[in-house]
């Protein structure tokens, strides 16, 4: 379809989450397209991405949960088809792609055209998702929380996710040995990437692992468990280490507000930062949002986001990092998208696009 300025579709097709539903209470449905206003842009998405935090919303367990309903899907990737006044009309035909935090998982998305990051000529729309948050996250949770160096030693829990099969990725290309917590099954695949892999069933097995593999601790570890997890990861660190909590995946089954277990761990790491060990423990939030749900300095803000993720891009470009794309489902198939991301079952990125895929791109059922 060409791109014309202010382009509007008859209709947009998109995924609703109504309220606290399983997988199967999602609805698909169309509505007519709304035109840009001032400062926006009309994309055509050709990817979205399911995430920790789209199992985490659905739960309602999610910090700054939307309200219900709400279209969601974390960042996207699609076409300019159109523009809003004082938006460059250059920018129609354009490849890009946004961290929204909702309205990802849709046919067309209305984007403050200030948030979209260009996306380099001859790539994947898929490949690019998968390295959208998850990149941005893995980039700057390495470089600019923990600030590691070439020749030191990190733990990585999860490192079989989306964020951590780029974080690994970014990890070795830096020249730093990682060891990444993942159920065997993944294991081998993890090795192909660098990894030296362990296994989290028995926590105390493998604290005595990654013992074994670093004597003297690891100089970072970077935690999306939380719970009795993070305390062994404060544990394992040596001495002037950083641990970077970024999620507390232990209590997304649990009842009640998020905001309880999530302020006793802000509360944790700031009572480890007080002590004199000589380590320190980080919260990481992409939006770098303060207690009050308000992004700090929202200028510096995008200037770090659209740095960090063109960085990523051109380093997908070359070659030096490969997306890990779990599985692509058509929007018709968000239910399975959702069932099988939550199987953690999965080595990388589920991705969402609007048209259906060939069946032999489908992902298998989780047994």
């Amino acid at each position: 379809m060409p791109a014309v300025p202010n382009f509007v579709a008859a209709d947009v097709t998109e995924v609703v989450m109504p309220g606290l539903v399983e997988p199967d209470g999602l609805q698909v449905r169309t509505r007519p397209m709304a035109r840009p206003v001032a400062g926006q842009a009309l994309i055509e998405i050709e990817a979205s991405g399911v995430s920790f935090a789209e199992q985490a919303m659905r739960r309602g367990r999610y910090p700054g949960q939307p309200k219900f309903p709400f279209v969601p899907g974390y960042d996207l990737v699609g076409t300019v088809v159109g523009v809003g006044a004082s938006v460059d009309p250059a920018l129609i035909g354009r490849r890009v792609a946004a961290i929204t935090e909702t309205r990802g998982w849709a046919s067309h998305a209305l984007v403050s055209a200030d948030e979209l990051v260009p996306v380099p000529d001859g790539l994947d729309p898929t490949e690019v998702e998968a390295v959208v948050v998850n990149g941005v996250t893995a980039w700057q949770m390495l470089h600019r929380k923990a600030r590691v160096r070439p020749g030191q030693t990190i733990l990585v829990h999860g490192a079989n996710g989306g964020v951590g099969t780029i974080l690994v990725q970014l990890a070795y290309h830096h020249g730093v040995r990682v060891i990444g917590a993942a159920s065997p099954r993944h294991h081998d695949a993890l090795r192909a990437l660098g990894v030296v892999p362990v296994d989290y069933h028995d926590p105390d097995l493998m604290a005595s692992r990654i013992r074994d593999i670093a004597p003297g601790g690891v100089d970072a570890v970077f935690d999306n468990i939380g719970g009795e997890t993070i305390n062994r990861s404060w544990d394992l660190l040596s001495p002037g280490g950083t641990l970077v909590s970024y999620s507390i995946a232990s209590v997304i089954q649990g009842t009640g507000s998020i905001l309880v277990p999530y302020m006793f761990l802000l509360a944790r790491l700031a009572w480890w930062n007080a002590l004199p060990n000589w380590r320190k423990a980080t919260f990481y939030d992409v939006w770098d949002r303060n207690l009050i749900g308000r992004i700090r300095r929202p200028a510096e803000f995008r200037v770090r986001l659209r740095e960090d993720l063109t960085t990523i891009f051109g380093l997908l470009a070359q070659g030096v990092i490969t997306s890990q794309v779990a599985a692509r489902f058509p929007l018709a198939n968000v239910r399975e998208a959702m069932e099988f991301a939550e199987s953690r079952t999965a080595i990388g990125k589920v991705i969402i696009v609007p048209d259906p895929q060939p069946a032999a791109d489908a992902a298998p059922r989780p047994s």
